[in-house]
């Protein structure tokens, strides 16, 4: 009996070595999403710069493309915002949709002005109900959608050159032979 008193912490304290050992060897930038492989939520967006037009994902079918979810506020997209300028005169044939995220869209159409606009389109909400829909957990969050409208893939992180050679591109180019 006295052994046993001994034997459940120590079991207790194997098990969470285990799970914080694991964790050791996991992505931080890659966290899961409940949407992956699951169509895109059903989202209706007003156009940034024509705010009488809204947006929704449908008219996206048959396209792969990517929806960034950024802010003016947000230091981590101020990193990735240059890159994505840099990769779409670069060529970049992939649509991008910006999606504003908890931001005011007149801060937003400023940066885009002054910074450059790597965005095909540019959406934005007031609400967060699209945002929530998305599970947004953080900004910069970028989803890979395929041509039949499905999530493929989230980086929650900023898109710079080792995500984007190591994750994104390569995706991209499956998702566009397939």
């Amino acid at each position: 009996m006295k052994a046993a008193k001994y034997l459940i912490p120590f079991a207790i304290f194997v098990f969470l070595a285990g799970f914080l050992f694991k964790g050791l060897y996991l992505d931080p930038r890659t966290l899961p999403s409940a949407l992956i492989e699951k169509p895109m939520p059903k989202i209706e967006l007003r156009h940034l710069f024509e705010p009488e037009k809204t947006f929704t994902a449908e008219e996206m079918k048959g396209k792969v493309w990517m929806m960034n979810v950024w802010a003016t506020w947000c230091v981590p997209c101020k990193q990735e915002h240059p890159y994505l300028v840099n990769l779409k005169r670069q060529g970049l044939k992939t649509p991008i949709v910006g999606f504003v995220y908890k931001d005011q869209p007149a801060a937003a159409a400023k940066m885009l002005r002054q910074s450059g606009n790597p965005y095909d389109l540019v959406v934005y909400e007031t609400e967060n109900k699209a945002g929530l829909d998305l599970g947004v957990t953080g900004v910069p969050e970028t989803f890979i959608i395929d041509k039949k409208g499905v999530i493929r893939g989230k980086v929650s992180y900023p898109i710079l050159d080792d995500l984007w050679f190591g994750q994104v591109k390569p995706l991209l180019e499956q998702l566009e032979a397939e």
